[in-house]
């Protein structure tokens, strides 16, 4: 679908990249300063359009490219962590229209932070963990 044709709400696209990262609305709000708080975190992703500076300064906190967050797609995401990411299930992603997309520049970041999909990993797993130890207290 090209950028025409798609409708960006850079809200929605500011929380979906928040989660792909791992880091909370709290956590976010602090970064940005004393008058922030979780509750304006949240108010900003019901946002359809971001003010740009406010929004140049919400990707230097998620140090993440202003660009990525107007950008971003679910198609690119799940494309990029298809073929990225394992999980014996077998199941392949297949990348039918492959351009140049700013969410490039998220892998280019996770590049440099080598600790980052480690991180997602564990606590991937430590929520597995959590749920498996829930469920057998629950028997």
């Amino acid at each position: 679908m090209t950028k025409e044709l798609r409708k960006v709400h850079e809200g929605r696209n500011l929380k979906r990249i928040r989660d792909i990262l791992g880091i909370k609305q709290s956590t976010l709000a602090s970064e940005l300063g004393d008058e922030w708080n979780q509750k304006k975190i949240s108010q900003l992703e019901d946002k359809e359009i971001i003010e740009p500076n406010l929004l140049d300064q919400i990707a230097e906190a998620l140090k993440v490219p202003a660009q990525a967050i107007k950008d971003f797609s679910e198609e690119s995401a799940y494309n990029i962590f298809g073929n990225t990411v394992t999980n014996n299930d077998n199941v392949a992603f297949i990348q039918n229209n492959p351009t140049f997309n700013p969410i490039d520049k998220l892998i280019e970041i996770y590049d440099e932070n080598k600790n980052l999909y480690e991180r997602l990993l564990q606590a991937e797993k430590d929520k597995v963990e959590l749920l498996q130890k829930l469920l057998n207290e629950k028997k």
